[in-house]
């Protein structure tokens, strides 16, 4: 009888306690990772992104700057202009190299990755200290059997969207 006294006075006391707990903390969360406050920031320029690389392949300009002006707009509430802005995002893609992956016993690779290298330089013109000044890389690999011609416009796809979530996380997102 003792025994279920306490049991019951320490439940109790856990549940209080993780009830003052909840109640007084603030938990902030925002379903699209941006860390902005729009009562400040209203706009934002994003510069072309040309080819630096020494191998090119011409559509990963496009694609890579049409995916990350989508997120921008998906994910923020920030008006894209052309000239001044609360906000600028320059850059250019400055790596687009193969390399053997995963060498076999015959001496072949079995495996290529493509790496794809972006260097982006994020102005905050309303507030010192935010600027970014950074290169980001992310890569894919794909069978060694199979053509870089067959496979590069989705691998080109799927290493924009992973380097234009790194570059939101770090600009943006201000993570």
């Amino acid at each position: 009888m003792i025994l279920n006294k306490k049991l019951n006075i320490t439940l109790l006391l856990t549940c209080l306690i993780s009830t003052v707990i909840v109640i007084s903390c603030r938990i902030s969360y925002k379903f699209n990772g941006a860390a902005l406050d729009y009562n400040v920031y209203k706009t934002i320029y994003v510069s072309d992104f040309p080819i630096r690389a020494v191998l090119v392949y011409p559509p990963l300009q496009q694609t890579f700057e049409n995916e990350l002006l989508d997120y921008i707009t998906r994910n923020t509430r920030l008006q894209v202009t052309d000239g001044n802005s609360d906000l600028m995002l320059e850059g250019e893609i400055t790596g687009y190299n193969l390399t053997p992956q995963a060498v076999t016993e015959n001496a072949y690779a079995s495996m290529t990755r493509l790496t794809i290298t972006v260097k982006v330089k994020y102005t905050d013109l309303k507030q010192d200290g935010n600027d970014i000044d950074q290169t980001f890389s992310a890569y894919r690999d794909f069978d060694s059997s199979e053509m870089l011609t067959d496979v590069q416009d989705e691998l080109c796809e799927q290493i924009s969207k992973e380097l234009v979530d790194l570059i939101f996380n770090s600009t943006l997102g201000n993570w």
